[in-house]
């Protein structure tokens, strides 16, 4: 008698480890993907910015500003295949204007790489806590995360 005992409370500490970790696994895709929402945000507010001072500070900017404008442009509007490319032809661009990095003119670009900076490292974390849950062993065994696709760092240059 006391073996079934035994057996039951064994199966429910099971089924109620799985059902946490079922849960987790949720939870750490559904982090991920509205991190990467933030960081598309985050991804577009700094190609605004940029194409703002772009547009504001032609005269000043010169031939800078065309290719400001264009590498502004063209972050805002790639795809997903694109778009880490697109992004570091920004971040080159805007390390190349001869402006100081104290100038008033670029306060907004500056704000907006500090916020994308604190956006992709927090992105980077989340998806590296999913990746790593998707490997745990009983995730595989019992497929608890093949409805989520598999979450993707997004890897460009630092900005800041």
């Amino acid at each position: 008698m006391w073996w079934v005992v035994g057996v039951v409370a064994l199966i429910v500490l099971a089924s109620t480890y799985l059902t946490w970790t079922a849960t987790r696994v949720e939870r750490l895709h559904r982090r991920s993907a509205a991190a990467r929402e933030a960081l598309d945000g985050k991804l577009t507010a700094r190609a605004l910015a940029a194409a703002a001072l772009a547009s504001k500070e032609r005269p000043t900017l010169g031939r800078y500003a065309d290719a400001l404008d264009a590498a502004a442009r063209a972050a805002l509007e790639s795809v997903d295949g694109q778009r880490e490319d697109t992004q570091n032809d920004l971040t080159r661009v805007l390390r190349e204007l001869p402006l100081s990095p104290d100038a008033p003119e670029l306060a907004a670009v500056l704000r907006a790489n500090r916020r994308l900076s604190i956006a992709r490292q927090l992105h980077s974390d989340v998806v590296r806590d999913a990746r790593s849950s998707r490997w745990r062993r009983m995730v595989r065994v019992f497929g608890l995360a093949r409805r989520h696709p598999e979450p993707r760092f997004f890897d460009i240059d630092d900005p800041v």
